[in-house]
């Protein structure tokens, strides 16, 4: 996809269902749904993911971040109606994953037509996936090839989402502590 082929409306963006463990990082949230709302993906999720984000939340900040994330969690589902899909129960049933939890995600990912959107990639084997017609990419490399395609773009939203960094928080540093080293050095320079 090049960068002047890219439509607001979404049309023709890449349909990925995010992973919890997406969502936890601040700065990695603000990315992946800057680029939602820029049209260039189409962001999925599972309520269950959501939750599992809620709760990562409330164990690190107690309940003035869980309040944070049913806020935030409000804003997303009114910013993408429709992004909330319930996974398929008999998919979940037969996925032999390497840790069975996960199969919500990869369930999830196949009613929205998606690809997973990830840190943990080896919760997610190819091979297992393919046999049911899905894909898990991890955050890092998804990002970074989408940079190529449409870097000007990626940049802006990048940038509009560091905004949310405490001052003097340096980008490319918080990048790679949101598990996105590659696509960290590509959007960044090194001072930032």
């Amino acid at each position: 996809m090049v960068e002047a082929a890219l439509r607001p409306d979404g049309a023709g963006a890449e349909r990925w269902f995010l992973d919890a463990c997406v969502l936890y990082p601040q700065l990695l949230r603000g990315v992946l749904l800057g680029l939602g709302r820029a049209g260039l993906v189409q962001p999925f999720w599972s309520e269950r993911v959501l939750e599992e984000w809620r709760i990562a939340a409330a164990r690190a900040g107690g309940m003035a971040a869980e309040a944070t994330v049913r806020g935030e969690v409000a804003a997303m589902e009114a910013a993408f109606p429709g992004a909330a899909v319930v996974p398929d129960p008999g998919l979940e049933a037969v996925l032999s994953l390497p840790d069975p939890a996960d199969a919500h995600v990869a369930a999830g990912a196949a009613s929205a037509g998606a690809r997973v959107i990830t840190l943990n990639i080896r919760d997610f084997p190819a091979r297992r996936l393919a046999s049911h017609g899905l894909e898990a990419e991890h955050a890092d490399s998804a990002l970074w090839r989408l940079h190529g395609s449409a870097p000007e773009a990626v940049s802006r939203i990048v940038v509009e989402a560091a905004a949310l960094l405490a001052p003097g928080a340096g980008l490319r540093g918080a990048l790679k502590r949101a598990g996105v080293p590659r696509f960290a050095k590509a959007v960044t320079t090194p001072e930032s």
